[in-house]
């Protein structure tokens, strides 16, 4: 089955272009524009880290050594697509538009951190496994029924396709036709659990076979296979022919969060290893130093303006007030039921040191 879904790529290990067919297509405006938004995200990512880690936000879901999957796919969407991320999803909602502000205030436990832009169909990120699939299909039917070529493209990893959502989701994309692209990291690990003890067969494309659609296999590491492919996907969803799997194979380097320990489950070494041989930022640069146009000043200038616009987010996010923990229970229902109030009341009391009524049982 694997020879049947083979990992395409444009761009290998060594920055070299695999095809002379793709040469025309990757060129320096392009390369530049990757590397640019590659850079801002993994800054962020790194912060997101780092102020975890000194108690200034609530656990955090890293994604360094997933940013090309992560900038490709997103900037292959049009303004008006709907983009349904995971919890791991951020550096896509960053180049799709979102307000880094807002994202470091959802780290923060704030309400805030879940309402895009205006103007930004950007769903809050699906924290129990798969339930953004379904959500997915149905945002994007509901473009087709309006007739309009919007499109949109649901993220979640390879332990989501253990969870029925996945199967639901793609069932009822293939039905109706949604124009919708299920686009997969497999980063190899769901939390603890690798991926071949998550499931028997050998690629996650091949799940496709059952539902009739599309199964694609690219290389998550190398941006211009993820963009390209995620392109011809949406251009197939936005034609009327339905939805598309894509599998990203790629890796996280650390934890599944800041709340993981990730040398429990695996030897970290083969992280360190992969720093070196597929790192997504540094096979963009060995391509751009073969093809002759990486300059180290320009580099230096852009990582230097990405580190300011995180910093300044960073500020401008606590200047806030701390988030309120009553406030989970405020905006569940329109009008909150009695068990609900109860709950709230309840917490409320343990809050103020107060007797509660599980305490009299």
């Amino acid at each position: 089955m694997e020879k049947q879904f083979p990992i395409q790529t444009w761009v290998d290990g060594n920055g070299n272009i695999t095809e002379p067919s793709y040469e025309e297509k990757v060129t320096e405006e392009l390369t530049k524009k990757f590397y640019k938004h590659m850079v801002r995200i993994r800054t962020f990512d790194r912060k997101g880290i780092s102020l975890q880690r000194q108690g200034r936000i609530g656990t955090y879901a890293p994604y360094e050594g997933q940013e090309a999957s992560q900038v490709g796919s997103a900037l292959a969407l049009q303004g008006e697509d709907w983009m349904f991320p995971s919890y791991r999803d951020h550096g896509a909602t960053m180049t799709f538009g979102h307000s880094l502000l807002n994202i470091l205030l959802f780290w923060n436990g704030r309400n805030e951190g879940c309402v895009p832009p205006e103007g930004k169909n950007i769903f809050p990120p699906g924290i129990p496994i798969a339930t953004q699939l379904p959500h997915a299909v149905g945002a994007a039917y509901a473009e087709k029924r309006k007739g309009t070529d919007n499109a949109a493209i649901v993220y979640f990893g390879d332990g989501a396709t253990s969870e029925g959502d996945f199967h639901e989701g793609l069932n009822m994309a293939s039905v109706f036709d949604a124009p919708v692209v299920f686009f997969n990291q497999n980063n190899h690990y769901a939390i603890s659990v690798p991926v071949e003890k998550q499931m028997k067969t050998k690629t996650i494309a091949q799940k496709a076979l059952a539902y009739d659609i599309p199964g694609v296999r690219i290389d998550g590491n190398d941006i211009f296979a993820v963009y390209f492919e995620t392109l011809k996907a949406l251009d197939r969803a936005r034609n009327g022919d339905g939805p598309t799997l894509i599998e990203a194979v790629t890796w996280r380097y650390g934890a599944h969060t800041t709340a993981d320990d990730p040398t429990k489950y695996r030897d970290q070494s083969q992280s360190d290893e992969r720093r070196d041989t597929t790192d997504p930022l540094v096979r963009l640069e060995r391509l751009m130093k073969n093809q002759g146009y990486f300059d180290t000043q320009w580099a230096e200038e852009i990582q230097r303006e990405a580190s300011e616009e995180v910093d300044a987010a960073v500020k401008a996010m606590e200047e806030f007030p701390k988030a309120d923990p009553a406030d989970i229970f405020d905006h569940v229902y329109e009008t909150a039921t009695w068990s609900l109030k109860e709950q709230k009341e309840n917490y409320l009391q343990w809050k103020r040191g107060e007797p509660t009524w599980k305490q009299h049982q």
